[in-house]
């Protein structure tokens, strides 16, 4: 999901920025260390860990599968243990991301998710790899089959509902600002189903920063969001609002466990609230926010939000 940029406050200059899937999750960061070093009893050791937690497995799965030495060293690891099903979903996904960069033919991945998905019925993963896949080369019917797939084992699966809006995000973009637009509905009716603790209720917010990155390649809006009124409209200041609201309330579980709001951005709405001008409020929310914010956002890649963050404090110290 989001990366973490080093912390607020430690100076930094902008050509050390990193994206890096992985979050904060240490786990993950060290496995992934291991297995680009061959050592995959790490990654066995966290995905066994990891059990029927879809959503994080899916992340750990995505991420460890974006190596470019996954494959090798989870086909050594399939020799040793040929009955692990971790390994063959790991292997299927490193196949998704290799077929997207165009080094294997998509037919031969697709066939690899669906034995893996033979392997583990209950298990959503095999399924949000096709639907990556298809999502960036298949039809729409495909993209809307495979999300029926993944939302029927884990109904509120957040990566999969990401890609959906992205990709219906696309549809139709000469119709400009188009409020009635099917990514806003399809945002709200997921954020409507979801339990009331889901991190799918930022889900329209994040359907206005996907229209929006749409609308400027199109050419229909521009690649500043501040010449825009796409951040300003009533309609966005709404979702955002309730989004945040919600992101304050997402305490702790009744049994007193945190939730990991590492499967949470919010940066679509500290970034709108710069682009409206109003820099100090945009400042908080990066704070709050913390390690979770990305150095770059989807909308315009070319604006630092931790220097619009550095600019607003020195502006409220009275500093240069």
């Amino acid at each position: 999901m989001s990366p973490p940029p080093p912390p607020l406050g430690r100076p930094r200059k902008k050509a050390t920025h990193s994206f890096d899937p992985a979050l904060d999750d240490a786990d993950l960061v060290a496995a992934r260390t291991a297995l680009a070093q061959g050592r995959w009893s790490e990654a066995r050791t966290l995905l066994a860990g990891t059990g029927d937690d879809w959503d994080r497995r899916g992340h750990r799965i995505m991420v460890l599968a974006q190596e470019p030495t996954t494959t090798a060293w989870v086909r050594d690891w399939l020799l040793v243990e040929p009955e692990s099903t971790d390994a063959a979903v790991l292997l299927a996904c490193a196949g998704v991301h290799r077929a997207l960069a165009g080094k294997v033919r998509p037919d031969k991945i697709r066939d690899g998710c669906l034995d893996a998905a033979a392997l583990v019925p209950a298990d959503p993963t095999p399924w949000l790899g096709l639907l990556l896949l298809e999502r960036e080369l298949g039809r729409e019917e495909d993209v809307v089959r495979l999300f029926d797939e993944v939302r029927h084992r884990h109904p509120g699966h957040h990566h999969a509902h990401h890609l959906m809006v992205a990709r219906l995000a696309e549809r139709r973009a000469a119709a400009g600002q188009d409020p009635l637009h099917e990514v806003y509905d399809f945002a709200a009716w997921a954020a409507e189903q979801a339990p009331p603790s889901s991190p799918l209720a930022v889900l329209p917010v994040v359907a206005h920063a996907e229209r929006y990155r749409v609308l400027a390649k199109a050419g229909t809006e521009p690649a500043d969001p501040k010449a825009s009124g796409h951040w300003a409209g009533r309609r966005a200041r709404v979702v955002m609002k309730a989004a945040f609201d919600w992101w304050l309330e997402w305490g702790e579980t009744p049994t007193g466990a945190a939730r990991p709001r590492d499967r949470v951005d919010l940066n679509f709405l500290a970034h709108a609230k710069y682009c409206e001008g109003r820099p100090a409020e945009a400042a908080a929310l990066f704070h709050r926010i913390g390690p979770h914010v990305t150095p770059e956002p989807w909308s315009y890649p070319d604006r630092d939000p931790y220097e619009a963050f550095r600019a607003a404090r020195s502006a409220a110290l009275g500093t240069a």
